[in-house]
């Protein structure tokens, strides 16, 4: 079983240590259409789905797994090793199932192992993919729960998506009174769709599959039960110009914003924290023409707010 701790590859150099990644999978990524800079991060799956956190991908020619087989041979002895060595010999050399690491069939196919992904390290999933290394010809499907294909590929890409923060505008900025309207906006131009590609060429394997995010909406909480959003539930759709909201100028003191949010209480000394969460819509598309969708995701941060008291002046 094979263990990966980053299995990226970048197609340019997206950031810092982008040549120190470590790659033990045959599995690619291109990072070039994701989110960048400081302030990104991963998305939250809405439910219970998570990526993948192992498969099996194909790794090894007969060639390969004899190699194997020999360094473990020449290995120091360890606790464990007679039975690891009688099981490669029966599995691959003595024909069951395969004899002489299945050289007869030498580039026609290759054997397949597990992978587990070290950033899910954490997640019992890692321990589903405990099938031994089994072959499979260049080209086929093998009939095993969590071999590699189109949507596992797009789902080892959702978990690489990292999207931008959601610092919007306000106004008024930082500041603002009780029961006075609060505009929040985020501009297109800051607020796009991301993208990563996954993808496995190897064995007669030519497979891709892109994960895209697309933003489609941002949730307000103010911080506090004393305050009203808007809309109602603080859930502010996409505009059509892929905009968020809309920006408050001179004029409109009188409106309801589209998206905002007013203070009932101040925050007396200190702040409120106002959390913006954007929930992106998560679709893939593989190379082989199959395409479908995972669940939403979501990345939000934290602003803080001071509310004052609006002052009354007694002539």
């Amino acid at each position: 079983m094979a263990t990966i701790t980053d299995n990226t590859q970048y197609e340019e150099d997206t950031g810092a240590g982008a040549q120190d990644q470590e790659i033990n999978s045959q599995v690619r990524f291109n990072l070039s259409k994701n989110g960048r800079g400081k302030s990104t991060g991963p998305v939250t799956a809405v439910g219970n789905w998570t990526p993948p956190a192992c498969w099996y991908e194909p790794k090894y020619t007969p060639k390969q797994k004899e190699q194997q087989y020999k360094d473990l041979l020449a290995s120091p002895l360890f606790s464990g090793k007679k039975e690891a060595v009688e099981g490669m010999e029966s599995r691959f050399k003595d024909g069951h199932p395969y004899t002489d690491f299945n050289k007869k069939k030498s580039g026609d196919g290759m054997f397949w192992t597990s992978v587990q992904d070290d950033t899910r390290s954490m997640d019992d999933h890692v321990w589903d993919c405990d099938e031994a290394d089994f072959w499979a010809d260049n080209g086929e499907a093998p009939k095993v729960a969590n071999a590699i294909d189109a949507e596992t590929l797009s789902g080892l890409a959702y978990g690489r998506i990292r999207v931008p923060d959601t610092k919007i505008t306000l106004a008024p900025a930082n500041s603002t009174k009780v029961n006075l309207p609060t505009w929040a906006w985020l501009d297109k131009a800051d607020f796009h769709d991301v993208s990563v590609t996954a993808s496995l060429q190897v064995a007669g394997w030519n497979l891709s599959a892109t994960t895209t995010a697309r933003p489609v909406s941002l949730r307000l909480d103010p911080g506090t039960a004393d305050a009203t959003t808007y809309p109602a539930g603080g859930e502010c759709a996409l505009n059509s110009d892929g905009s968020i909201g809309e920006p408050y100028a001179q004029g409109k003191a009188g409106r309801t914003p589209p998206c905002g949010v007013t203070y009932l209480r101040s925050s007396g000394d200190g702040v409120y924290h106002l959390k913006a969460t954007v929930t992106w819509e998560i679709t893939w598309e593989g190379s082989n023409g199959e395409r479908g969708t995972f669940p939403n995701g979501t990345f939000g941060t934290e602003q803080d707010v001071t509310v004052q008291e609006v002052q009354a002046v007694n002539r």
